[in-house]
């Protein structure tokens, strides 16, 4: 493995713990404003204040000029990462954060194993594999066996 690529799984490890973190927090600011739809609301636009600071600090506006010529599916990802907020938000308190997060992650997975095979959006394509499969069903059985 490259350096760059164990710098990538590092970063990715990283976001994949502020996840963890996010998704109780999250519950908790549900739990508060007795809405899940609501708190995941407050939590995109805590987000989205933050990324647009950022983003105009350290690329200018230039970028916000390019979208009007962007196809559709390419400006959807907040769509989905919506939901997926609101489905943490709504599942974590009957399910606990492991269950949850095993759950979130078998669905990526798979959704992963298939963009991958079509080589969807760009994505180098890489054929499913027993090994690959076998990934998928541990996660599976993780999942399974964070409920016993």
């Amino acid at each position: 493995m490259t350096a760059g690529q164990i710098g990538a799984l590092l970063l990715l490890c990283a976001g994949g713990a502020a996840v963890a973190v996010q998704a109780p927090i999250n519950g908790a600011l549900g739990r508060s404003l007795a809405s899940p739809l609501s708190a995941a609301a407050v939590s995109f636009g805590v987000g989205f204040a933050v990324l647009l600071a950022v983003a105009l600090a350290s690329a200018g506006t230039a970028p916000a000029a390019r979208l009007a010529g962007l196809p559709l599916w390419q400006v959807s990802g907040g769509l989905l990462g919506a939901f997926y907020v609101w489905a943490m938000i709504r599942g974590i308190g009957t399910t606990g954060a492991l269950t949850a997060l095993a759950a979130i992650i078998l669905g990526q997975m798979i959704a992963g194993l298939v963009l991958d095979h079509l080589g969807a959006f760009g994505l180098p394509a890489q054929p499913v594999s027993a090994r690959r499969i076998a990934a998928v069903a541990l996660v599976a059985a993780g999942l399974m066996l964070s409920r016993l």
